[in-house]
C-alpha cells in the first residue's frame, strides 16, 4: 500500500475517533461545571436562609429582653417586635429560594420551620399586645412558649441538619 493512501486511511479512521473523544470530554466538562455552579447556588440559598433564620433570632432576643423589665418602654418593645416581624418575612423570603434550589426533602424541613417562624411570630406579637394592655397573665407562658417554638424552630424535632 502507497504511503499517501495509508495516511488518508488514518485520518479517515482517527477524525471520527478524535471528534468522539471531543464530544464526550466536552459533555463530561459541562457537566462538571453545571453541578458546580448549582452546588454554588445551593449553597448561597442556605447560607442566606440560615442567615436570615439568625437575624431573627437575635431580634427576638431583643423583644424578649425588652419585656423583662417590670415595666417594659412600649415604644422600644413596638420597634422591636416590628423588627422581628420584618425580619421573620425575611425567613419566609429566604425559605422560597431554598424550595426553588433544594432537593425536595430540605424544601420539605425548610417549610416546617418557616411554619414554627409563623408560630414564634405569632406569640411575639401576642406578647407585644398583652404588654400595651398591660396583661401579664400569659408573660411566662408565652416566654416560655417562644423559647420552646425556637427550639423547634432552628434545631430541635424539625431543624435543619447538616446534609450527611
Amino acid at each position: 500500500m502507497d504511503a499517501g493512501l495509508a495516511a488518508l486511511l488514518g485520518a479517515a479512521v482517527g477524525s471520527p475517533a478524535t471528534l468522539g473523544a471531543a464530544l464526550v470530554n466536552g459533555r463530561a466538562q459541562a457537566r462538571a461545571q453545571h453541578d458546580q455552579w448549582r452546588r454554588q447556588h445551593r449553597r448561597d440559598a442556605y447560607a442566606g436562609y440560615l442567615g436570615a433564620l439568625h437575624d431573627r433570632d437575635i431580634a427576638m432576643d431583643a423583644v424578649l429582653d425588652a419585656l423583662r423589665s417590670d415595666a417594659p418602654d412600649l415604644s422600644d418593645v413596638d420597634e422591636k417586635t416590628r423588627r422581628f416581624v420584618a425580619l421573620a418575612r425575611e425567613v419566609h423570603r429566604a425559605v422560597e429560594v431554598v424550595i426553588l434550589e433544594g432537593p425536595a426533602a430540605l424544601a420539605d424541613v425548610a417549610e416546617r420551620v418557616t411554619h414554627a417562624s409563623d408560630d414564634l411570630s405569632h406569640v411575639m406579637r401576642r406578647t407585644a399586645e398583652d404588654t400595651h394592655a398591660g396583661d401579664t397573665a400569659r408573660r411566662t407562658e408565652d416566654a416560655a412558649l417562644a423559647t420552646e417554638r425556637e427550639r423547634t424552630d432552628v434545631g430541635g424535632p424539625v431543624g435543619l441538619r447538616r446534609p450527611e
